[in-house]
């Protein structure tokens, strides 16, 4: 498996890491051997990026945080094998999708990270990330100058934020954050004309959240299962206008191979984190990276200039 360190982080992370949102929503907290057999079959081939949230998935009786009850289960005992990363800023007595006002509090922050340390069955976290919150929150400073105060703690050893467009730049600018998780992907493609830039300025490290597009090229179902049909409509869209403009050169038929392929064709990109409940398909994921993804710098460039053409208008998602 490839490798790469985060940043200045000192961290060295498999560049196919495993984004676990698809566990916590498609699972419950009994399915731990359908768990572990993901989890551990990450492990067993290479990666070591795991990354999750303390909202990912909802029990009935209305506690949060699925993923993380399965992550601790599971791999728990492997914990010297992998870079954990988990994300806060989600009040734990609110509603389903509800955004809370209290979910951007100094003391939800510390609730969180106490109650995912105890799910995760750890005394720590690698990196612990704001999980979306808006500009005008980031602006505000508490959350930031709660996160601070975790990390001074030993509780997460770097802290960073998740999230895109305006929100994204503004964290990046404040100089307080060790990484960005942040979408990109062939159809959504603005973090490299936006965020890149700051980003190598600032050797921050660099998570990519939805690099294969929710498997919106060239497909015709749906992949994954989660809030909403919105990003999968929007990509299949994107993806559509950006197909009509003519066949690719060297185009290869496995569209998650080209979609693969064109996130980590960036070199800042430090992990791409793909998430999905069916060791099947993670392990056909971690084939095509160990493998090598060499697309023709010409397909490359050629995804690059539909999407400037086609997407003044096509915000991170």
């Amino acid at each position: 498996m490839e490798m790469s360190y985060l940043g200045n982080t000192g961290l060295k992370v498999s560049r196919l890491g495993i984004g676990l949102a698809e566990i916590g929503y498609q699972l419950t907290t009994d399915n731990v051997l359908e768990a572990g057999k993901v989890l551990n079959t990450a492990l067993d081939n290479g990666i070591n990026f795991l990354d999750t949230a303390s909202c990912y998935g909802l029990s009935e009786d209305g506690a949060y945080g699925i993923s993380e009850k399965l992550i601790g289960k599971t791999v728990s005992g492997r914990r010297n094998e992998y870079i954990l990363a988990t994300k806060c800023g989600h009040y734990p007595y609110r509603k389903k999708l509800e955004d809370h006002p209290k979910s951007w509090l100094a003391s939800t922050v510390e609730l969180n990270i106490n109650q995912s340390l105890s799910r995760l069955k750890t005394d720590y976290v690698d990196l612990l990330q704001i999980h979306s919150c808006s500009l005008d929150v980031l602006k505000k400073g508490e959350i930031i100058e709660g996160l601070i105060k975790i990390k001074e703690s030993g509780k997460t050893r770097f802290i960073g934020y998740a999230g895109d467009n305006e929100a994204a730049a503004y964290a990046m600018s404040l100089g307080v954050f060790d990484t960005l998780q942040t979408s990109y992907n062939l159809v959504d493609q603005k973090a490299r004309l936006d965020l890149f830039p700051l980003i190598k300025k600032q050797n921050l490290g660099l998570i990519v959240k939805r690099p294969i597009a929710n498997a919106a090229w060239r497909s015709k179902k749906k992949i994954f299962v989660g809030f909403s049909d919105y990003f999968d409509d929007s990509y299949k869209e994107r993806a559509n206008e950006m197909i009509a403009l003519g066949p690719l050169s060297n185009e290869p038929d496995n569209s998650i191979e080209l979609a693969l392929g064109y996130a980590l064709s960036e070199k800042i990109v430090d992990t791409a984190i793909v998430g999905t409940k069916d060791d099947k398909h993670l392990l056909s994921n971690i084939n095509l990276v160990k493998d090598g993804i060499n697309l023709d710098k010409k397909l490359i460039n050629e995804l690059k200039s539909r999407f400037d053409k086609l997407g003044d208008n096509w915000i991170q998602m």
